[in-house]
């Protein structure tokens, strides 16, 4: 372990790339130390295809070694009581974009940010969403220019088939948060195509 910095790890619905966000789970908190797992309620009770939610979570748990944050209540305490020094969403959603850029806040994880941003403190977003370039650019726009806001670089993950879909490197979630711990935003945030 590098560091001791007080990590929250969400995860929203982008069930497609949960296993890429269970394998940065498990290097932050190798890196840091404390982390503190916390789901959307979607996530916290979705079947899909690539996995079964109690499964996820319980992963989630032995990881971190703390019980899920899965609820509005659970995560309000993370910003009275300063729990947090970084949170980190990934992956993060175009609902999750959504809701971030106009301050709705009806999830575990909306709390958990809106919770900790008030104390000024960094919340790294990991995008994975299908409609990155059409209707949640917007969005990407407007949390690109919020203050203590930072992204994981991303790209289009499947431009011929997907033209508008947008996916971060999950392999630079760490170096982002050390970054943002910083305060700066890693460069380029912009990805070109993978090599």
């Amino acid at each position: 372990m590098e560091q001791q910095v007080r990590v929250g790890f969400a995860f929203c619905g982008s069930f497609c790339t949960f296993s890429q966000a269970m394998e940065a789970l498990g290097r932050v908190r190798a890196r840091y130390g404390d982390v503190t797992p916390i789901v959307s309620e979607a996530s916290a009770v979705t079947d899909t295809r690539f996995g079964r939610a109690c499964d996820f979570t319980a992963e989630m748990e032995r990881i971190c070694g703390k019980p899920v944050i899965d609820s509005i209540a659970r995560a309000e305490p993370i910003g009275p009581k300063g729990l947090l020094d970084v949170l980190v969403i990934c992956p993060c959603t175009g609902n999750t974009l959504a809701k971030l850029a106009n301050g709705v806040t009806d999830t575990a994880v909306t709390m958990a940010a809106k919770a900790h941003l008030r104390n000024g403190r960094p919340v790294v977003l990991c995008p994975a969403t299908n409609d990155g370039l059409a209707a949640s650019a917007r969005n990407i726009g407007a949390l690109l220019d919020k203050k203590n806001v930072y992204f994981v670089p991303f790209r289009q993950d499947d431009p011929a088939k997907k033209p508008t879909s947008l996916v971060a490197d999950f392999s630079q979630v760490e170096d982002t948060i050390d970054a943002a711990l910083a305060g700066r935003q890693l460069q380029p945030v912009l990805l070109g195509p993978p090599a």
